[in-house]
């Protein structure tokens, strides 16, 4: 049996009392609708509003004192320092696609409901509207809506040979941050989660990247060009559609391998099972390094040795549809990327009979 994508559905064991807000940092169309918002959670809904801090140290929210009440009863966080994993039921996104992959870079083990609204640039991942905001999160606080789980990529770096730098809370003394660090000898060893794709990519050389690709543990090819892409269905509207693969609807269990111009002709991309194990590495005979990056963000040079793993999360998002699953999809498509879109051709003219 395979189930309906339509049919899934959120459902609370409790009614919620917490909810993180995450607000697009630096944008001043935001701050009537976070404000509204966050209004509408503490004063009608009761709820506990984890916000992070460098939001409210915004000087239009900071100088506000008619916000002041309200600001008051938040619970503030800072990235990478403190842990909020095991303490908020559900999470309100404001701004572009940016701010669902923000939310899901916060959350590496489980991750609470999203629900996104598109005040931003691009809306494929926020499907909800702000003008009637406040009827639609009372349904979501009631369980009335529909989910979409979005698979997530997990990923472990391995670095050999380098030198070891002191750590402290998860950040580096070159600023790098991680999200989990392990220190062995010779090795370091980071793990991320990712939504969108991870991106080996030739940095600023100007040879051909060339690293192989193993699945399973077998090698499947060995990649010439600009790069590669590794992406889940979430993701293949993104970077992947640009470089020439297909769109996948979230619901199907998949990985893709997308190159990256790659300089050979039959080099088409491929999608594989979710759940297989892939793993990238530079070819003994690369003439020079490589760069990663995940979801855009801790890009970092991959050196001779060094070693990306990547498979099937078990710790999807789980992202509150606005309709439902196939509709908000195909609704995405023809808003965002216009797909399908061209000028209609003529009928042909019914002649008059003589």
């Amino acid at each position: 049996h395979i189930q309906d994508p339509a049919s899934q559905r959120l459902t609370w064991n409790k009614p919620p009392k917490s909810v993180l807000v995450i607000k697009k940092i630096r944008d001043a169309s935001l701050l009537q609708p976070f404000k509204e918002l966050c209004v509408y959670l503490t004063e009608e809904n009761n709820m506990i509003v984890y916000v992070e801090k460098k939001v409210l140290e915004d000087p239009a929210i900071a100088n506000d004192e008619n916000f002041g009440p309200v600001k008051k009863k938040f619970c503030t966080f800072r990235e990478d320092y403190d842990d909020i994993s095991n303490q908020i039921d559900f999470i309100i996104c404001l701004g572009g696609d940016g701010t669902l992959l923000y939310a899901s870079s916060l959350f590496q083990g489980s991750v609470p409901p999203v629900m996104a609204f598109h005040l931003g640039s691009l809306g494929f991942l926020t499907p909800f509207n702000f003008e009637n905001f406040q009827s639609q999160v009372t349904q979501v606080i009631e369980g009335n809506a529909a989910l979409v789980l979005r698979s997530r990529l997990k990923v472990k770096v391995v670095k050999e040979h380098r030198e070891k730098s002191p750590v402290q809370n998860g950040i580096e003394e070159n600023g790098v941050v991680s999200a989990s660090l392990e220190k062995e000898v010779g090795k370091q060893i980071m793990q991320y989660q990712v939504l969108n794709e991870v991106v080996v990519d030739r940095g600023p050389s100007s040879y051909l990247s060339n690293v192989d690709v193993f699945l399973d543990g077998h090698l499947i090819t060995t990649v010439q060009g600009d790069g590669v892409i590794v992406s889940t269905p979430t993701g293949s509207t993104a970077y992947a559609a640009a470089a020439g693969a297909s769109m996948i609807h979230p619901n199907v269990p998949a990985i893709m391998i997308t190159p990256i111009c790659p300089h050979s002709l039959s080099f088409r991309p491929i999608v594989v099972p979710a759940g297989v194990e892939l793993k990238i590495m530079l070819s003994p005979d690369a003439r020079n390094t490589a760069w990663v990056s995940f979801d855009g963000r801790k890009r970092q040079e991959i050196c001779h040795g060094d070693s990306i793993s990547i498979t099937t999360s078990c710790y999807p998002l789980p992202s509150i549809c606005f309709r439902d699953p196939v509709s908000d999809w195909f609704e995405s498509l023809a808003e965002c990327l216009h797909w399908n879109v061209r000028k209609k051709q003529n009928n042909f003219a019914v002649e008059e009979e003589e």
